[in-house]
């Protein structure tokens, strides 16, 4: 089993995180190893490791994303902060960037990287392959998997981005509670329970955001942060 938290501290190599990324991610990609090389410049930055078992119960240091892209699990694959370790924060920023926190402090860095500035770092074609296969949806097998070539070897350069590349800045945010643990109600309409916090009354008895009706449900998808009707 790879030791995950051993390549993390330095021992290993990025290529080693990647290939963790990907049995996380799916596939390899530029933005998915981006997400891992801003990580290792934002930890390196800030001096700190990724999270252990007693760090991630204690929500010892914070990741803030500013989008839901790839680069996104290079980042919770790399820290150990995740959204269900409610170590992850997602800013609907549509920026790829990175901001890296110490909770006892509340200092951090933020890593920013410039997508037009990454360019040069591209296989001649992968682009254009890249908007036939993903962004319109076509393409032939074989050209999918020329892209998945060309993308792998984007991403290889992507692990080792010189430090100029990236925009590094200081920064102290505004304190941001832990995750509070709430109790839940039993919804009067499916019989689910729900965290009280979603239950929305009616006449004096709970229910769940789907059996009251009339609200759009509050969703990230492929977008950012929307409404959703939800009927299942």
């Amino acid at each position: 089993m790879l030791d995950l938290n051993r390549l993390v501290g330095g021992e290993g190599d990025a290529e080693g995180i990647l290939k963790y990324a990907r049995e996380f991610h799916g596939h390899v990609c530029p933005y998915l190893a981006l997400g891992i090389r801003a990580s290792l410049v934002a930890m390196k930055e800030l001096g700190v490791g990724r999270l252990d078992h007693s760090g991630s119960v204690d929500e010892s240091i914070l990741a803030i994303v500013e989008t839901n892209s790839c680069f996104t699990d290079g980042v919770q694959v790399t820290t150990g902060c995740t959204l269900g370790n409610n170590s992850l924060i997602y800013l609907d920023l549509g920026k790829t960037a990175l901001t890296l926190v110490k909770r006892s402090t509340w200092e951090g860095v933020r890593v920013y990287a410039d997508a037009e500035r990454l360019t040069k770092y591209y296989p001649p074609g992968a682009k254009e392959l890249f908007n036939k296969v993903v962004r319109e949806r076509k393409g032939t097998p074989e050209e999918r998997k020329r892209l998945w070539e060309l993308w792998k070897e984007a991403a290889l350069k992507m692990l080792y981005l010189p430090r100029s590349e990236f925009k590094i800045e200081r920064v102290r945010v505004p304190p941001i509670e832990q995750a509070p643990i709430f109790d839940s109600v039993r919804c009067s309409g499916c019989g689910e329970l729900v965290m009280e916090t979603r239950a929305v009354y009616i006449d004096g008895k709970p229910y769940c955001l789907r059996c009251a009706g009339g609200e759009k449900i509050p969703a990230v998808v492929g977008r950012g942060i929307t409404k959703l009707e939800w009927r299942v």
